[in-house]
């Protein structure tokens, strides 16, 4: 672990001595989900790639950058796609940008996500706030020696994701006249997309959606005191719900579609964030 700490120690030096004032806020943005970006002013960008000990994302419709910039009165941290368990890293690979984020000074994290939606009264273009998770995947970023300096051997996980946030984040879609619909996101390992089986399987887990991330982060934010918020956008009704098959193709084009309102949302939403 000792190593672990210090690539990340290495990484969150880097990026400090490229960014200026340090941010509190740090948003992950999902599959074609990147316009939030738009939204800042005063922006630099770091492609991960240079970014020491970083996990490139291999994804398409993940921009693979880090851009910090300012939101209204808070200095933001995006950042441009994410790396996947699927995609062969481990699990600490996986939750890497969510601890460097914190020896930055990161103190909020709100994580998006391209899903599918289980929850029959959901369609596409769905957009969910995440009250809680379920992890099916074979791992997680915790398995392992413990740095007491990331957080406790056993954190608590009875609100992974902040209720004032929630409410928070509520009021500011209210204001914009947006109804997001709220529910249980299962972390599914992919990168295959589910069967109808499994489907059925997860639903009686009581899981509203599913997708192929934010589990990791989650797990690590709570881990190391960070406070976390999380939206999903349904992009698709999951397997045996559906009647057509699923692409990857059309889960761009659908979150897309609705990351005008996500990112109307976020903006309000993250301004109003206490600092």
């Amino acid at each position: 672990m000792s190593d672990y700490y210090s690539q990340l120690n290495e990484a969150a030096s880097y990026v400090k001595e490229r960014i200026g004032d340090i941010p509190k806020i740090a948003a992950v943005l999902g599959s074609g989900l990147g316009g939030l970006v738009q939204e800042m002013s005063d922006t630099v960008s770091i492609p991960y790639s240079e970014i020491p000990h970083y996990p490139v994302s291999t994804v398409s419709g993940h921009a693979g950058q880090l851009t910090v910039g300012v939101l209204g009165n808070h200095r933001v941290a995006m950042m441009e796609g994410r790396p996947h368990f699927y995609e062969g890293y481990t699990m600490k690979q996986v939750a890497f940008p969510t601890y460097m984020m914190r020896l930055i000074g990161v103190d909020t994290m709100v994580i998006t996500n391209a899903c599918g939606g289980i929850n029959r009264s959901f369609e596409p273009g769905t957009l969910m706030i995440i009250e809680d998770f379920i992890n099916l995947a074979p791992s997680n970023p915790l398995i392992g020696a413990n740095d007491e300096r990331l957080g406790p051997r056993f954190p608590d996980m009875s609100e992974p994701y902040s209720l004032e946030l929630i409410a928070l984040a509520e009021n500011c879609a209210e204001s914009l006249g947006l109804s997001p619909a709220k529910g249980v996101y299962a972390g599914f390992p992919g990168p295959y997309f589910e069967t109808a089986a499994e489907i059925r399987s997860i639903a009686n887990m009581g899981a509203d959606a599913v997708g192929m991330s934010t589990v990791p982060e989650t797990i690590a934010a709570n881990h190391a005191g960070m406070q976390c918020f999380a939206v999903s956008c349904i992009t698709n009704m999951a397997t045996g719900i559906q009647a057509h098959k699923h692409s990857h193709e059309r889960v761009l084009a659908t979150a897309q579609a609705a990351s005008a309102d996500l990112g109307r949302w976020l903006s309000a939403f993250i301004r109003q964030i206490p600092a």
